[in-house]
């Protein structure tokens, strides 16, 4: 039977576009020897404008069995949404994968599938979904009639009794606050927020301040203070001395400004809006400060992700160390690994002790200041509270850090996966998980499920298959 696609690749130019164009090179190929004939644009798709011509141009050109969205690159999901909205015919998400050879991520799709799925899944739109590099011609084929598996209720876990590090933790967070710098970036669904419901759930209050007072703040910072803070810095990482000392300073000065309003707020844990302002605006990285007020116990959520913010605190309750936010950006399929990462967020608590930490930049916007490390080996457990399709949960998993050579740069460790990375990925799809997840070292799932008995949320067990969770 032929096929006759409406293709739309989308992307965005601060990724690696000469890499991008490669592989969405490839993609076609594959398409046309799968037997489809793909309509729409052969380049990438940038913006909303350039977006809405080419679905013009599809429409014109008559009817097709899917509306095949190529991920090329990391997007949010403003696009995305807006085309499945309007579409008509199935919609289906192809992202495409890159090989974790210790450099840049120079597409980051699968972030961007992640984005989508969550944004799609709270509007209830349907849609299938496919992550691979050479998918054989019958996966390709099957895009067309999505069979995406209906989001699985999850199990509520009551217990008898709550454990004491659980009522410990619960008791830290009550009469909490997070001070959340900015508004979440557009088309970021999954860090969208709602105070009334976070207060009355845990007992932790949303203190809203903005980028302006912020970098008004670190504008202001005494530059001895930043020579401490600098001096600290060199002591622990290598290659200091290499950046952009003027931007470098301007990290420095933000690290500091963040000290100063979590005091001021009194604030366990924040949640700022780390790009594209502090960039484009203050002229320096955020992902190095917020780092090390991760070290400080401060536990900092990039993209004023609020609830992920809150996830961190609760891992740094229960371990006693710090915790991190991370993005989960590669499944393999193959050796049930994938790979969390950050730009340079890590706390140097989690770095490998076989490796050496250092300075870096930010590999799109080239500027300081950003650890770089492999993250060290060791049992990890994976949180995140969850608002995925409109129901608020708490996500829940276990893996392993392995030894392995960086996969890409910033600070990020592969993890072997319980349940097999194909459980995971379609868990996360059916139930459009954010793209965001708190972790700490340790087994601390029995508390957990305290936590979520005591608080009466239903449990998602990332690593468990749909019966099990479903049981």
């Amino acid at each position: 039977m032929s096929l006759r696609y409406g293709v739309l690749p989308i992307g965005r130019p601060t990724f690696d576009v000469p890499y991008a164009n490669e592989r969405l090179d490839g993609a076609f190929e594959a398409l046309r020897a799968a037997g489809i004939e793909a309509v729409g644009p052969r380049e990438l798709i940038y913006d909303a404008e350039t977006t809405k011509a080419a679905i013009a141009d599809i429409d014109a050109r008559g009817d097709i069995d899917c509306l095949l969205i190529i991920q090329v690159t990391f997007t949010d999901a403003t696009m995305t949404v807006e085309v499945a909205r309007n579409a008509g015919v199935p919609v289906s998400i192809w992202a495409l994968p890159e090989p974790r050879i210790g450099g840049r991520l120079r597409l980051n799709a699968f972030c961007g599938l992640n984005l989508a799925a969550h944004a799609l899944g709270r509007e209830g739109i349907p849609h299938g979904y496919l992550y691979a590099s050479k998918p054989d011609a019958e996966d390709l084929r099957k895009l067309a009639t999505p069979t995406q598996a209906a989001p699985t209720v999850a199990r509520q876990v009551s217990a008898s009794a709550i454990g004491a590090p659980a009522m410990q933790a619960l008791e830290a967070l009550r009469g909490a606050t997070i001070a959340v710098i900015g508004k979440h970036p557009d088309g970021f669904d999954t860090c969208r927020f709602n105070e009334e419901e976070l207060s009355d759930l845990t007992g932790v209050s949303v203190r809203e301040l903005s980028l302006d007072t912020l970098f008004e703040t670190a504008g202001g910072i005494d530059p001895g203070r930043v020579s401490e803070v600098r001096l600290d810095r060199e002591a622990k990482l290598s290659g200091v001395d290499s950046l952009n000392q003027e931007e470098l300073n301007r990290s420095f000065q933000l690290f500091c400004a963040l000290e100063d309003m979590q005091e001021q707020s009194d604030a366990r844990a924040l949640a700022v809006r780390c790009w594209p302002e502090t960039f484009t605006e203050f002229g320096c990285a955020a992902c190095g400060p917020m780092a090390m007020m991760n070290e400080k116990k401060v536990p900092s959520a990039c993209e004023a992700d609020v609830y992920g913010s809150l996830s961190a605190l609760l891992m740094q309750e229960l371990s006693g160390e710090p915790s991190w936010m991370a993005d989960l950006v590669d499944l393999d399929f193959d050796d049930d690994t994938g790979v969390l990462w950050h730009c340079g967020l890590a706390p140097l608590t989690m770095c490998d002790p076989d490796a050496v930490p250092e300075a870096t930049i930010h590999t799109n916007r080239k500027m300081p200041l950003l650890h770089q490390f492999p993250l060290k080996p060791g049992i990890v457990t994976i949180v995140r509270l969850s608002q995925s399709r409109n129901e608020t949960k708490l996500v829940i998993g276990i893996a392993e850090f392995v030894k392995a050579p960086m996969a890409f740069t910033g600070t990020s460790g592969v993890i072997k996966l319980k349940g097999g990375a194909r459980q995971v990925f379609d868990t996360i799809m059916a139930e459009g998980l954010e793209h965001h997840y708190a972790l700490a070292y340790g087994d601390y799932r029995d508390a957990l499920r305290d936590i979520a008995s005591a608080l009466d949320l239903p449990i998602l067990d990332l690593n468990a298959n749909s019966s099990a969770r479903a049981a």
